[in-house]
């Protein structure tokens, strides 16, 4: 099976959970910016959870199936047709072969995901299929996806044939067919909130105490020059204390880094390993997801929380997930 890319939208890739056990050499981690997201697209088509998926931002992509297809649309909603009717998010959907998959104006979140039973078939490097815009590596040649490329999946999965058994009991000639379920929202991110949990950084005590206070009670815009390596965020200048030297020291997904300027940048998938500047927070894991959907323009705030918190929020969010496990073996 393969699809067909007719035009390829403002940033397409294929990305997974990242390219972990690398850092130490370098090599940055990519992978999917909402991956609660990228994993339920595949457990919907029968996958498992680390499968490679197509990441869809802001404006998306037209996409021809040149076979029948189980694929399954998740994350950030950009309004998505098949054949110029509205399809659902959430849900495994059938579609046959010659139909067109197109996105529309984004209604909720900026990031979409496409999934497809069985899994795109793009070759691992280090371990992983996601695309490293600036390694080059990864996905498909390293790049984002261009008009004209067609992308390799494999066959539909046993439990993928067992869910387009159920699509298709009747015959119509409907081109795709879609599940009348879906997950209950309640398991799913939410991507309503910019209020976005944070922990105290490690350098958080070097900032003024006014400083500080900003820093949880006041709104930044995420600006124009925001990308997957980071969101550069404008909003009341954070000021240090007494200027201090900082080794280049570790940084993950959602650390919070203040440079000389004042103005703060988050750092997201494509995340430089180390980083010298003063780390002010560190997003809890559980808003990622959430961090993730917020597009250029719009405004985000941090809440303080413990590490006891970001911990048990964590717990939470993966039970959801074996939650959605469960209920999709008893559907299926």
């Amino acid at each position: 099976m393969s699809i067909k890319v007719i035009r390829p939208g403002l940033l397409t890739t294929i990305q997974d959970i990242g390219r972990h056990g690398y850092q130490k050499d370098g090599m940055i981690v990519s992978g999917a910016m909402d991956k609660v997201a990228l994993r339920i697209a595949n457990l919907l088509v029968g996958n498992q959870e680390n499968q490679p998926v197509i990441e869809i931002t802001l404006m998306g992509p037209k996409i021809e199936f040149q076979q029948d297809a189980l694929i399954a649309l998740t994350g950030g909603d950009l309004s998505p047709t098949v054949n110029d009717e509205a399809v659902k998010m959430w849900r495994p959907l059938y579609v046959k072969k010659g139909s067109v998959l197109q996105f529309g104006v984004p209604t909720l979140g900026c990031r979409s995901y496409l999934s497809v039973s069985g899994a795109f078939n793009v070759p691992a490097v280090m371990g992983s299929t996601s695309t490293s815009l600036r390694a080059r590596i990864g996905g498909l040649h390293g790049k984002a996806l261009q008009s004209g490329d067609e992308v390799l999946s494999h066959p539909p999965t046993e439990t993928g044939e067992a869910i387009i058994k159920k699509l298709v009991k009747k015959q119509t000639d409907r081109s795709f067919q879609q599940a009348f379920w879906t997950i209950h929202p309640k398991l799913l991110p939410s991507y309503e909130t910019s209020i976005i949990r944070t922990m105290k950084g490690a350098e958080f005590d070097w900032f003024t105490k006014e400083s500080q206070q900003h820093f949880f009670n006041q709104e930044f815009a995420v600006t124009p020059q925001s990308d997957r390596m980071g969101y550069r965020l404008k909003g009341k200048k954070l000021v240090l204390g007494q200027e201090k030297e900082l080794l280049s020291s570790a940084v993950t997904f959602g650390t919070i880094q203040v440079p000389k300027e004042g103005q703060p940048i988050v750092l997201l998938a494509d995340h430089q390993t180390t980083g010298g500047y003063p780390r002010i927070g560190q997003v809890a894991t559980a808003d990622f997801s959430a961090l993730a959907q917020i597009s250029p323009g719009k405004k985000v705030s941090f809440q303080a929380i413990s590490l006891d918190e970001a911990q048990h929020l964590y717990m939470e969010q993966e039970k959801k997930i074996n939650h959605i496990k469960r209920a999709l073996r008893m559907k299926i």
